[in-house]
């Protein structure tokens, strides 16, 4: 049975008068890939930040491989890795150098070899001596995530990782998430292309109103939906559907 390597309880955070999160639950699996879902301004980057300990909480559990947020904010920093909406990378630099400065940051004994074995990893042998203003958005974001797993984290945060992505470079991202969650890294997203985490996650939760209001795999989110509709074959709801349901029965109430 696998751990829950992430325990969210309880976080709560506002911005002045307007109140973001309020008061939102639930864990991740060790090794899984979750997703997070939620309209703009629903406070999807607002949580991860927090649990990336760039911002702190007005109320929190926060427990991350086991260290609690408050106590060992450092230990987090250590077994965790970001990757914002938009690529973090020097342009001037190429692909092989920008990989070797995040290894020197991180105190790694051979930059050099950590470079070199995420090049290979990620098949960017041909572009690795180039510089990273000449890529495309695809071997950009490529390049982006890399650079996210040197030092190997335990656990990697993508905020909406596909954004302004063509669709064949969305599903060349599509396919180095699965790769990552194959060889254990826990990968936790966001996301507004609910396709996506059709796609890729094990688990899926709702944001909406500053609170979780759903929270399951796929197939568990679509006993939400009402009963199919039998015209000539049954039509299976999207999770965009889904999503939108569960938004309209919440504000009912």
């Amino acid at each position: 049975m696998k751990k829950n390597i992430i325990q969210i309880k309880a976080v709560k955070k506002a911005y002045k008068e307007v109140e973001v999160l309020k008061g939102v639950d639930f864990e991740v699996e060790q090794g899984s890939i979750f997703a997070l879902l939620g309209s703009n301004g629903a406070g999807k980057t607002t949580m991860i930040r927090i649990m990336a300990t760039l911002l702190k909480a007005d109320a929190r559990s926060v427990v991350i491989h086991g260290y609690d947020i408050e106590k060992k904010p450092g230990d987090i920093r250590g077994c965790i890795s970001l990757t914002g909406q938009f690529a973090a990378i020097d342009e001037i630099l190429t692909g092989r150098e920008n990989l070797q400065m995040i290894a020197k940051l991180r105190h790694l004994k051979n930059p050099n070899q950590a470079a070199d074995e995420l090049i290979s990893r990620f098949g960017m042998s041909e572009a690795a001596d180039r510089r990273v203003g000449t890529y495309s958005g695809g071997m950009k974001r490529r390049i982006d995530i890399a650079m996210s797993l040197v030092g190997n984290p335990k656990i990697i945060f993508l905020d909406e990782p596909t954004t302004g992505l063509d669709p064949e470079a969305r599903l060349e991202v599509w396919k180095i998430v699965k790769e990552l969650s194959a060889t254990g890294t826990t990968v936790f997203l966001t996301t507004q292309y609910l396709e996506e985490a059709e796609q890729l996650a094990d688990k899926i939760a709702i944001l909406h109103g500053g609170k979780i209001i759903a929270l399951d795999t796929l197939e568990g989110l679509k006993k939400l939906f009402p009963p199919a509709r039998v015209e000539y074959v049954e039509k299976q709801p999207t999770l965009e559907e889904i999503f939108l349901t569960v938004i309209g029965k919440k504000e009912e109430k």
